[in-house]
């Protein structure tokens, strides 16, 4: 590889974890191993069940989609970017291929061969721990360089706790077979066999000393090197690797890579000096990460009845709870639930359709607002919108009146979920948001043409979506149009720049909590109105003003313009930061009080939390200067 294509490279992967945390010696020498590889559009790099290959892959342009088959269907797990890895399992496991790896675009990725880069994570434990993580869990964004959200093979949850499997104990056998270490070989082999079991620990006093397996009777004895007469202290393993009780699958999946076994002993204290409490094996680790999507995707699946949806939706509030007691990034966790946010919606419009019978029409049903932004993580109100195909006018009322008691059947689902109708209506069981794509087409036309004139009040909330259920492509003319059409509408971002602009300030004069003056929520703080809505509002509307398609979320809007606007990135980074601090303040108080979270009581934070949640207040004058310098804001003012 030439040398300016190796320092261009090198410089790429030094902005991304884990590369970040090597040295740019250490990096040059990676890339000078690495594979530049072109895909075409719809090309797939590796399929379900594919044999493993020798590197794991970065993107460097374009757009891969990571799927996988379930239920007969192909779901997508996540979308990857600039900087994102995936494909790690080849690091880690040793069975095939998990999901599929498919070019959405023309791309280009580096393959980063496992010897090359092996020996790094060796001396790196972070490097180690980041991969690990990776491997665990689904979704990580490369724009995230502070906290751990990761794209990987694996989404896991624990069928019995409702947690994260990752980051919770890791289940091992408790029973493991037990043999002193004076048993002749002869012996402690029937044992072995007798108990069919493939290794056993092998004690002194009670204390483990070491550790037999298969491979051992294999290697050592079958080929004559030991004698069946001598004692199994001959061929064991030693020292055995010790480990705490409830450890958890990263620790243990880090201890093994370090110590280059197969196997763990656990032990009271953690020692060997302690008893004997049982035994992690690769399989059990393998087994932890294999629940690809996950249990609680699989129950939405088998559900028949909203009551099903509503105890998947109260064990994914026991996540999200668990989740932030561990201080598990808030953007890992807004990933995963938004992904079975939108697996409940998708199944309450399936149990809609088996009650009505198949559609007159192909469609699709779009989240929109929080829940199209993935960020819904309380049970707040719902909102939709559903664009059904064009069909031939004497067919089009009885196709919408299809849609419209489709619409209602699942919304209505979703209520006894828990998840309230909207109060401004904005729900495809509503005739105003149930219409074919024409209509729609139409309809974005109108308010981004001319804002302000239009019957039908502008609401944000229309230009954050993903879609639940339905043809992709008719989600795909939707973002056509609204990104061809809005270059260089001038009026329509003054229009939105001055909605933005116009939310009542969070600190008054003397930068103290402007509260509720009156009502039920006097003396508290409206942290959605005052503090998260100008956030996710100036986020969409200079996405919208940069023409800037991939990001849905308002922390990776942020985090995108902070790379392709270099000059302002300082005040980006600090507004995607705010954001994470602001929704887990809103989060923890929604769990807390079984409510929306909006409204803070501020005498139940202490100091500390307090001056946090100020501080998170202070990038909101620089994002309304911003938009002031970067949108004409004259219409409207």
């Amino acid at each position: 590889m030439e040398n300016a294509i190796t320092q261009r490279i090198a410089n790429f992967l030094k902005e991304y974890e884990p590369f970040s945390y090597l040295s740019y010696e250490d990096l040059i020498k990676i890339v000078s191993t690495i594979r530049v590889i072109n895909l075409e559009k719809h090309k797939s790099l590796f399929q379900i069940n594919d044999t493993l290959h020798d590197a794991f892959y970065v993107v460097a342009s374009g757009v891969i989609h990571l799927t996988v088959i379930s239920d007969a269907e192909e779901t997508l797990l996540n979308k990857c970017y600039a900087g994102d890895i995936f494909g790690l399992r080849p690091f880690f496991a040793k069975n095939n291929y998990q999901m599929t790896a498919k070019a959405r675009e023309e791309s280009i990725v580096y393959a980063i061969p496992i010897a090359t880069f092996k020996p790094f994570v060796a001396q790196n434990s972070t490097v180690l721990d980041f991969l690990l993580e990776s491997f665990a869990v689904n979704t990580k964004n490369s724009l995230d360089n502070k906290n751990h959200t990761l794209i990987s093979d694996n989404v896991t949850y624990s069928d019995n706790q409702s947690d994260m499997q990752y980051f919770q104990s890791l289940n091992y056998n408790k029973t493991p077979l037990k043999i002193s270490h004076d048993t002749l070989i002869k012996d402690a082999a029937q044992l072995v066999t007798e108990n069919m079991f493939d290794n056993s620990l092998i004690t002194d006093q009670s204390y483990p000393i070491g550790i037999v397996t298969d491979k051992d009777f294999r290697s050592k004895v079958a080929t004559g090197r030991y004698p069946l007469t001598n004692p199994i202290s001959k061929i064991m393993a030693s020292p055995v690797i010790t480990v705490t009780e409830n450890i958890s699958v990263a620790e243990a999946q880090l201890v093994m890579l370090k110590h280059a076994v197969t196997h763990l002993c656990v032990t009271k204290d953690g020692t060997d000096k302690s008893e004997v409490k049982g035994i992690i094996s690769e399989h059990d680790l393998v087994v932890a990460q294999a629940n690809n999507p996950g249990i609680l995707l699989k129950e939405i699946k088998k559900s028949q009845t909203a009551k099903d949806l509503k105890l998947v939706r109260n064990k994914l509030t026991d996540i999200i709870q668990s989740s932030l007691n561990k201080n598990i990034p808030l953007t890992h966790i807004s990933s995963i639930v938004g992904e079975i946010t939108l697996a409940i919606v998708k199944r309450a419009v399936e149990q809609a359709i088996l009650e009505l019978g198949s559609p007159p029409a192909r469609f699709a049903w779009l989240c929109i607002g929080s829940q199209g932004r993935k960020e819904q993580l309380l049970l707040t109100d719902q909102d939709s919108i559903l664009v059904f195909e064009d069909v031939t006018p004497e067919k089009y009322r009885d196709v919408k009146d299809y849609f419209l008691k489709l619409a209602r059947k699942a919304t209505a689902t979703l209520e006894k979920v828990g998840y309230y109708n909207c109060p401004n209506g904005y729900m495809a069981s509503n005739m105003m948001w149930c219409k074919s794509l024409t209509d729609w087409i139409k309809q974005y036309n109108n308010w981004i043409n001319t804002p302000g004139e239009s019957t039908n009040e502008i609401s944000s909330v229309f230009f954050d979506y993903e879609m639940a259920f339905g043809e992709q492509k008719i989600e795909d003319a939707i973002t056509d149009v609204i990104f061809s059409n809005i270059k260089n509408k001038v009026l329509f971002l003054d229009y939105l720049g001055n909605d933005t602009i116009k939310k009542p300030t969070p600190l008054n004069f003397f930068k103290k909590f402007n509260i509720e003056e009156e009502g039920e929520h006097k003396g508290k703080f409206d942290i959605k109105t005052r503090a998260l809505m100008p956030l996710i509002d100036g986020a969409r509307l200079l996405i919208l003003n940069n023409n800037i398609k991939v990001a849905n979320s308002t922390y990776l809007r942020f985090k995108q313009l902070a790379m392709i606007d270099p000059k302002y990135s300082e005040v980006y980074l600090n507004c995607a930061d705010a954001y994470l601090v602001l929704s887990k303040f809103r989060t923890l108080e929604g769990l807390k009080n079984d409510s929306s979270g909006q409204y803070i009581n501020l005498e139940e934070l202490s100091k500390v939390d307090r001056e946090k949640l100020k501080n998170a207040l202070a990038p909101m004058k620089e994002l309304e200067d911003l938009i002031k310098d970067k949108i004409q804001l004259t219409q409207f003012s």
